[in-house]
């Protein structure tokens, strides 16, 4: 609905901006209005666009799906039409069959046709169908233990025969308490949740305090485990680094993460900078460490490293979406090239494509030296210019050894389940809380790593500990059958 000259003339400067955003004035009161009113509502009409668009300020190529808009998102990619299933010439994936059948039901004969009460003849033919199901009777098991209490002359004191099914003083046996912890610290479920699930379902009423204090306790058992998978990553060839925020009792604290194929290091310090880096890096690492560009890595003694260049392509996608200057494409268009030739030359498995590997590599050096050392005058030229000077040497690392890979996929997955269990769980209420969260996470991620079952390999470590008193050594990878 339009507003007339009269009315317009009794609005403020907002309201007037507000109508001509909603397109309510016409083209000849608009060329009546003040210039610098004019010149604020076509401002506003432009960032309504933006908004309508998803040009949004803070939106880039990195930002989580779930913080962008709909309207933002563009049309959903459609699905490609093709068939199911593996291609042709492939062995096709399915779940096996299961390896023990606990229940055989035989089906009566039918008299007469379902659908038209017919007469049937009798059946020759029999098909098999299997069912996987819950019982109905699902709930934890509850054992009563008599000990025996003798008078030792010699120690002049009671004795008992050790209970091994649960850690001492404890009503929750050791399965149960690691399928708890697994829960949460390997699945992400919330202290709520666990204990719905155990009340509701397994007939078994927990507290959440109980549950805390359960893990604190398996914490303090399985500690050497957690301090040699630290030991080992730090030892290994190559190791992936990446660290996100948490927090710990309101106060804002950083959970870090050192891992590989074999090992998976949580630690939760106060400190995003050195000081945390130097507490785990005690001495001078011998491998490849893998991470972005924080400059606090810098502070470790490594060998060799490898910087994700998919950081760095983020990047200049994110200035390309404000930056249209000529020297900025130019040198973004160089740079995105320069990335993709090495990542294609890495791929390269070819008899022909080795032989020629060196000179290659050579090459690329050449153009990264080209392009660092150039001189520009745009902002954001300059400033990635002068990051490739610096880490010039680590850039290609990939191409010297076969294990190191061009990106830190593996530590962002790695890290991700613990991101989820932060939105969950709201991280730690208290500093002993934050150690039982990264023992318990670097326990079950690691033995997730190695092929093993998490629920089976804690469980029987606890009980081995009370058996002879001490901890077995923590399971390496787990070979597969055949």
């Amino acid at each position: 609905m339009g507003v007339s000259t009269d009315a317009l003339e009794q609005l403020s400067n907002d309201q007037v901006i507000e109508r001509a955003v909603r397109g309510e004035l016409t083209e000849a009161q608009i060329e009546e209005l003040d210039p610098e009113l004019a010149r604020l509502a076509l401002i506003a009409a432009l960032q309504t666009i933006n908004q309508l668009r998803g040009n949004q300020p803070g939106i880039t190529p990195s930002t989580p799906s779930g913080q962008q808009p709909v309207y933002a998102k563009g049309k959903q990619r459609k699905r490609s039409g093709k068939k199911p299933g593996a291609k042709p010439g492939h062995q096709g994936r399915r779940r096996p069959m299961p390896e023990q059948v606990d229940r055989h039901i035989e089906h009566d004969e039918l008299k007469h046709c379902p659908y038209c009460e017919g007469e049937v003849h009798a059946a020759r033919k029999h098909r098999r169908r299997i069912i996987v199901d819950l019982p109905l009777n699902l709930s934890t098991e509850t054992s009563e233990h008599t000990i025996p209490r003798q008078w030792c002359g010699t120690c002049k004191q009671y004795i008992e025969p050790a209970v091994v099914d649960a850690m001492p003083k404890a009503t929750i046996g050791h399965r149960a308490a690691a399928t708890m912890a697994w829960f949460h610290y390997g699945l992400g479920i919330t202290i709520k949740n666990i204990t719905r699930i155990f009340s509701q379902h397994l007939k078994t009423h927990l507290s959440a305090g109980g549950l805390v204090a359960i893990w604190q306790r398996m914490a303090e058992e399985l500690e050497p485990w957690y301090e040699q998978i630290g030991e080992e990553a730090k030892q290994s060839a190559v190791l992936h680094g990446d660290e996100t925020g948490w927090r710990v009792n309101g106060h804002t604290h950083w959970l870090w993460c050192f891992t590989n194929p074999r090992c998976c290091y949580f630690m939760i310090d106060p400190s995003r900078g050195s000081p945390a880096l130097l507490k785990f890096f005690t001495e001078d690492f011998n491998g490849v460490l893998i991470t972005d560009f924080w400059r606090a890595y810098e502070w470790v003694n490594a060998a060799e490293r490898q910087y994700c260049l998919v950081h760095l392509l983020r990047e200049i996608e994110t200035v390309d979406e404000k930056n249209v200057s000529e020297e900025w494409r130019a040198f973004a268009k160089k740079l995105k090239r320069l990335i993709r030739d090495g990542v294609r030359l890495r791929k390269l498995s070819d008899e022909p494509a080795k032989k020629e590997h060196p000179s290659k590599v050579k090459r690329i050096d050449e153009r990264l030296n080209a392009l660092a050392d150039g001189a520009y005058t745009d902002a954001d030229a300059k400033r990635l210019a002068k990051r490739l000077s610096r880490h010039r040497d680590w850039l290609f690392t990939f191409l010297d050894y076969p294990d190191v890979p061009w990106e830190n996929n593996f530590a962002e997955r790695q890290i991700r389940p613990a991101v989820i269990l932060r939105k969950n769980s709201q991280s730690n209420r208290s500093e002993r809380g934050a150690a039982t969260q990264a023992m318990l996470m670097s326990i079950c991620r690691t033995l997730e790593l190695r092929g093993h079952d998490a629920l089976t390999v804690i469980a029987d470590a606890l009980r081995q500990r009370l058996i002879d008193g001490h901890l077995p050594p923590l399971p390496g990878t787990a070979v597969a059958d055949g």
